[in-house]
C-alpha cells in the first residue's frame, strides 16, 4: 500500500492520505491516486478530475452537496484547506478543520457527501489545486451545490487572512 490515511480529530469522516514518497536528487516522486489500493481500503473510486488555478491570496469555498466525494490536493503552490461539516442532523454541524496542503508533500484530503470545502491560497506564487471527484449519476456543480460565505460567523473559521480575494459566489464585490 502506498498511503498512510488517518482520519481527522474533529470530523472523522474526514480523512488525510499521505502517499509513500521517493525522493533524490532529481525531485520527488509519489502516486496520489490508484484505484485497486483504494477499492481495498473500501474508499470510493474517482471518475471526473478538476484543476483550478488561482492567484495568491484567493480564497474558494465553502461549497459541497451531499452526493459527492472529493479528493483534494494541491499540486503546485500552498493552500490552506478547510472541511466544514455541513450535515445539519450531525453533532458536527458547522464545525471545522483545517490543513496545510503543499504540492511537496503530496497530501490529499478525502471529503464526503454533506462536507463543505474551502481553500485559501498561500503562496506567493499561484495554486494549482485538484479535485477527484466520485459521484452517481450526473454531477452536480455550483448551481446545485450549497455555498457558506467564507466568513459565516456561525461557522467561525479562523482563515490566515481577513482580506482574501473572493468571487461573487463567496462573497466578494
Amino acid at each position: 500500500m502506498d498511503f498512510n490515511i488517518t482520519k481527522d480529530l474533529i470530523l472523522p469522516e474526514i480523512m488525510l492520505i499521505k502517499p509513500s514518497c521517493f525522493s533524490d536528487n532529481r525531485g520527488i516522486i509519489f502516486t496520489t491516486y490508484r484505484d485497486q489500493d483504494f477499492i481495498s481500503l473500501g474508499l470510493p473510486v474517482f471518475r471526473h478530475d478538476k484543476i483550478v488555478i488561482s492567484k495568491s491570496r484567493v480564497l474558494r469555498g465553502i461549497h459541497g452537496d451531499h452526493k459527492t466525494y472529493k479528493l483534494v490536493s494541491c499540486v503546485s503552490g500552498s493552500v490552506e484547506q478547510v472541511v466544514v461539516d455541513c450535515r445539519r442532523e450531525s453533532k458536527n454541524y458547522k464545525k471545522w478543520t483545517k490543513y496545510n496542503l503543499k504540492s511537496e508533500r503530496g497530501d490529499s484530503i478525502l471529503i464526503p457527501p454533506g462536507f463543505g470545502n474551502g481553500f485559501l491560497v498561500t503562496s506567493k506564487d499561484p495554486a494549482i489545486y485538484n479535485y477527484k471527484l466520485s459521484y452517481e449519476g450526473k454531477y452536480l456543480d455550483a448551481d446545485d451545490q450549497f455555498t457558506y460565505k467564507w466568513n459565516d460567523e456561525s461557522i467561525g473559521i479562523n482563515w490566515s487572512t481577513s482580506d482574501p480575494i473572493l468571487s461573487i459566489r463567496d462573497g466578494g464585490k
